[in-house]
């Protein structure tokens, strides 16, 4: 049985102000019960997706589709099924308890509040002994995004909507923050929708991933987007790196390229230079990460080429085979065939 579709985006585009486009997505969904990551460089547009996905932000086209009914005209409703978690939340002048009642007493969801409250309290590691009394001035900056996520937890939304969620706090609370958001996934069923540059955590948790770039949808999965000088050469374009290594594709002109796009699963990784091959790119460089992908054994491992990071997928075998590990010198391989090209406007 397919899971059921909650978002069904269709068209949209979104305008600050009349201002340029920040949002051109033609089509996506989100699945109901998953756990949604959207990744891409700074500007990307994450930020203004999920204002958007929280009905905070309207449309300047296109529809929305939740939960099987248009969106239009519905915004005060469905914020009630949808909560946003900020990077930099903020709580009222008052006690964390009553800052966590708030949203609940205006829901009228006052039926067993106390305990709905203590135990979102104790899933972001705040005892309620300790913090509900405790006033918002005497919180630490983590203790704060706990208790801010602590308020929309209690209200068991349907959605749960982060953006940036442990980039200013410590690494307790950003721990406490993670797990605590996967708790709602995993016992309610809660949607989750995140954005954030924790990367490794994004890969292990999420079910799905979108990557964004100026707004737009550029794929379903993880994707490597590199924003270079292209030139044109014998039919071809190249891209140098600062080293001197070069990144070929296969395009007559370098003209109207926004970014080159290239799958990690097209990228070959070997602790050994493999035979030359026309078609061939092969660039050295040094392993910075690797993140086990959610429920398989596949690994997305990350290598510095140079100042230009690129992702590639392979399997714990291969990496185990191949002796490679994190800060190992490794040669990148593809075909000049797999980049493909993301065009401007």
């Amino acid at each position: 049985m397919q899971p059921k579709v909650l978002y069904d985006i269709r068209n949209i585009t979104h305008r600050y102000d009349g201002g340029p486009v920040t949002v051109d997505i033609e089509a996506l969904q989100v699945r109901e019960g998953s756990v949604t990551g959207l990744v891409g460089p700074n500007g990307s547009g994450k930020s203004t997706l999920l204002k958007i996905l929280a009905f905070l932000e309207p449309l300047s086209g296109g529809q929305i589709v939740f939960d099987g009914r248009a969106s239009a005209g519905r915004a005060a409703e469905l914020r009630l099924a949808v909560t946003y978690l900020l990077q930099d939340s903020y709580l009222l002048k008052r006690s964390v308890y009553e800052n966590i009642a708030y949203g609940l007493k205006l829901r009228g969801e006052t039926g067993g509040m106390r305990d709905r409250i203590y135990d979102s309290l104790r899933r972001v590691g705040l005892e309620p002994e300790e913090f509900s009394d405790r006033r918002w001035y005497r919180l630490s900056g983590g203790e704060v995004q706990r208790a801010a996520l602590a308020s929309r937890l209690a209200l068991h939304p349907k959605v749960l909507l982060l953006d940036e969620p442990t980039a200013n706090v410590d690494e307790a609370s950003a721990q406490l923050v993670k797990d605590a958001a996967i708790s709602a996934w995993k016992e309610w069923g809660t949607t989750v929708v995140i954005a954030t540059h924790d990367l490794v955590w994004l890969y292990e948790v999420s079910t799905d991933i979108v990557s964004l770039y100026r707004g737009r949808v550029i794929g379903l999965g993880v994707e490597n987007i590199i924003n270079a000088d292209w030139r044109a050469e014998g039919g071809r374009v190249q891209h140098m790196l600062p080293d001197g290594q070069r990144i070929t594709g296969l395009r007559k002109n370098a003209e109207n390229i926004a970014a080159a796009l290239l799958s990690p699963d097209k990228i070959e990784v070997s602790s050994q230079e493999p035979a030359n091959h026309f078609d061939m790119n092969t660039l050295k460089g040094t392993v910075t990460q690797m993140a086990l992908e959610r429920g398989t054994d596949t690994v997305l491992l990350s290598a510095d080429v140079c100042g230009l990071i690129l992702k590639a997928r392979t399997t714990v075998g291969q990496l185990q085979k191949k002796d490679i590990f994190p800060a190992s010198r490794v040669i990148l391989s593809f075909s000049a065939s797999d980049i493909r090209w993301l065009e401007k406007h």
